[in-house]
């Protein structure tokens, strides 16, 4: 469910008509629904109640300053994976203690950034890693507390590209390997072992992969525990998947996603961290383009928007689908047409969908994007010199342009010339 609805026949964000937005900030642009993630957080806290627990938001999904602060103020902790992202939940009032540091090329700058200004633990994903951490923590004077994420070698059976639990990936250490290195880290003097990490992957549709997965680490944790580690925090990553469709995707519920996690390893006596980023943000944001052309083909037609695959990668990476609907509500008995839906930029993988059925449309008219909150703006480019696009807060029937669209003046005053070519 998200809040983005129409009203007398137009799309609105809340309560906020979106041509009006459009009016103020131009095209394309992003807009984000404050209740449609404050829904979805609370979701996963009913899941998880009565266990011990935080959800740790995926910050590399969605990671504007005021998005950030929005979940801190409901009690999120976040996940980072570099030390920007660090930087950003710091600045949204983020406190070190509810940040967990993840990823597999963590730099010594980073850990001591992170060591200096609190963390709650680092998840290690190598005994490299391992080891130069404790020399930086022991340098400092502190213990540096860690989970080791562990590879299940499980299929996600998600996209090539977002699969990270099998043995040929590049993340985690083997499982088969987790006890030698739990025991170097109990012997290193700067690391305290707090817990075990694992993450399978991404927009997993399919409940049995996370058990298979989670059923593996809770016979990991009693075999340490019985080793004389304190096991004591499991942090189970994220990687539920959202319906990006409104006809036949039906992912699990959160709810389900809790009772399994609950059944699984309930009797662990264990304090589990989850680190949603998709669901919490994927429906809780869409993009708004509009469109240039309607140009005839060969057999067939293209709908030009002024939004392209630097705005929006994701058809273009994963070959992902988006539903791409009008602004304004088509009337009633309105015929469909297949046309294939495009940008401007300069490749023919600038392409968000290929014969899609759509209702007339024609220059000037506004489409959005939806379920465009993860994964969006992130990963958003300046590819052809095409300016990221600006970033918009809604709350209720106020609204505020969280990221503005840089200037072409600001684009190209940041490059520097050297000094044989500036007389």
């Amino acid at each position: 469910m998200d809040h983005f609805l129409y009203r007398d026949g137009v799309l609105h964000a809340e309560d906020v008509p979106l041509p009006d937005i459009a009016a103020q900030v131009g095209t394309p642009f992003y807009c984000y629904s404050t209740a449609t993630l404050t829904r979805h957080f609370h979701l996963f806290e009913q899941a998880l109640a009565g266990m011990d627990h935080l959800i740790c938001y995926s910050v590399k999904s969605l990671s504007n300053q005021a998005i950030l602060r929005t979940l801190a103020k409901l009690g999120a902790g976040m996940d980072v994976v570099s030390g920007g992202e660090y930087r950003r939940a710091r600045a949204a009032g983020v406190p070190g203690e509810r940040i967990v540091f993840s990823g597999v090329g963590k730099t010594r700058e980073e850990m001591v950034l992170a060591l200096n200004d609190g963390i709650r633990q680092f998840n290690v994903e190598s005994e490299a890693e391992l080891v130069i951490l404790s020399d930086i923590a022991t340098g400092m004077g502190v213990r540096a507390p860690i989970t080791l994420r562990v590879n299940p070698d499980v299929d996600a059976k998600t996209h090539e590209k977002i699969a990270t639990g099998r043995k040929e990936d590049k993340f985690g250490v083997p499982i088969s390997r987790a006890r030698d290195i739990y025991a170097q880290a109990a012997q290193l003097p700067g690391i305290e072992v707090v817990g075990v990490d694992v993450h399978i992957g991404s927009q997993l549709t399919d409940l049995a992969p996370f058990e298979a997965a989670f059923t593996r680490i809770a016979d990991l944790t009693r075999t340490l525990r019985a080793d004389g580690h304190n096991i004591r925090r499991l942090d189970l990553g994220g990687g539920l998947g959202i319906p990006y469709t409104t006809s036949n995707e039906t992912p699990p519920l959160p709810l389900d996603y809790g009772a399994m996690i609950q059944r699984v390893l309930g009797d662990l006596d264990v304090e589990v961290e989850i680190e949603p980023g998709r669901l919490i943000a994927g429906n809780a944001g869409i993009l708004v383009a509009q469109v240039i052309y309607l140009k005839q083909g060969e057999g067939r037609d293209f709908l030009i928007l002024d939004a392209a695959m630097n705005d929006l990668i994701r058809p273009a990476m994963y070959g992902a689908h988006h539903d791409i609907v009008p602004v304004i509500e088509p009337a009633p008995g309105f015929e469909r047409r297949a046309v294939d839906i495009v940008g401007p930029v300069c490749e023919s993988g600038d392409t968000f969908a290929r014969q899609r059925d759509m209702p007339p449309l024609g220059a000037g008219d506004l489409v959005a994007f939806r379920s465009a909150g993860a994964y969006g703006a992130v990963m958003a480019s300046e590819y052809n010199t095409r300016p990221l696009i600006p970033e918009v807060l809604v709350h209720r029937d106020h609204h505020a342009v969280i990221r503005p669209r840089p200037s072409f003046d600001e684009i190209l005053n940041r490059d520097r010339l050297p000094a044989w070519l500036t007389d």
